[in-house]
């Protein structure tokens, strides 16, 4: 989705209005952030974001750490950079691909199912809580050590995208069907569009 030579687009300074309602549409999103929300996007920080192709736009703190990206606008999902995966690991849903789904997703293809369904790959637990979690209990959701999130994930929820035999995220985008779904069929595209190691929004000059 974003091209290896993405070019950065012009900087905008974002009032605190919005500011606010970002912090609370992360928090919604990915309420394991909660405990290191002040760290991510301290309160005296500036928040700045630079328009995308393809109505995407990309938010920065202190004009040089790439945060997260909204598609199509406000509204629309707020993803995590992958840098900052990498520094909150815990505090995002995961799926896990098998070796020889690696090569595939890092040049930009749609993740399909037998990347995940073999033995390499990682779904949640057949035994793992639904979807929508009771309210309060937002917090009570983890990967296991297998790598097996503990709650079913839905469509076009945001996930991250761990590899076999890899430590750190290689890829995050949003869930074209449920993990459900997934595991019920074994087939067909389940991310799209993904932002993965090496592309034109990791690469980015944000400074």
């Amino acid at each position: 989705m974003f091209k290896k030579d993405l070019q950065p687009g012009t900087k905008s300074k974002l009032k605190s209005s919005v500011q606010r309602s970002l912090r609370a549409a992360l928090l919604s999103t990915y309420p394991l952030l909660t405990p290191y929300i002040d760290d991510v996007l301290p309160k005296k920080g500036s928040l700045e974001s630079m328009k995308l192709p393809d109505r995407n736009t990309l938010y920065i703190l202190d004009g040089s750490t790439p945060l997260f990206y909204q598609q199509d606008g406000p509204g629309g999902p707020v993803i995590p950079h992958l840098r900052l995966v990498h520094r909150y690991p815990q505090c995002f849903p995961t799926i896990r691909i098998d070796r020889g789904a690696i090569r595939f997703v890092l040049s930009g293809a749609t993740l399909m199912a037998p990347g995940l369904t073999s033995k390499g790959g990682r779904l949640p637990a057949d035994d793992a809580d639904p979807e929508d979690l009771p309210e309060g209990e937002e917090m009570e959701q983890e990967g296991d050590e297998e790598g097996r999130w503990s709650r079913e994930l839905k469509q076009g929820e945001p996930v991250v995208i761990m590899a076999e035999g890899k430590t750190e995220a290689c890829a995050v985008g949003t869930l074209a069907v449920g993990t459900k779904e997934v595991k019920a069929k074994g087939k067909g595209p389940v991310v799209e569009d993904a932002h993965f190691l090496g592309d034109g929004l990791w690469r980015i000059a944000v400074d």
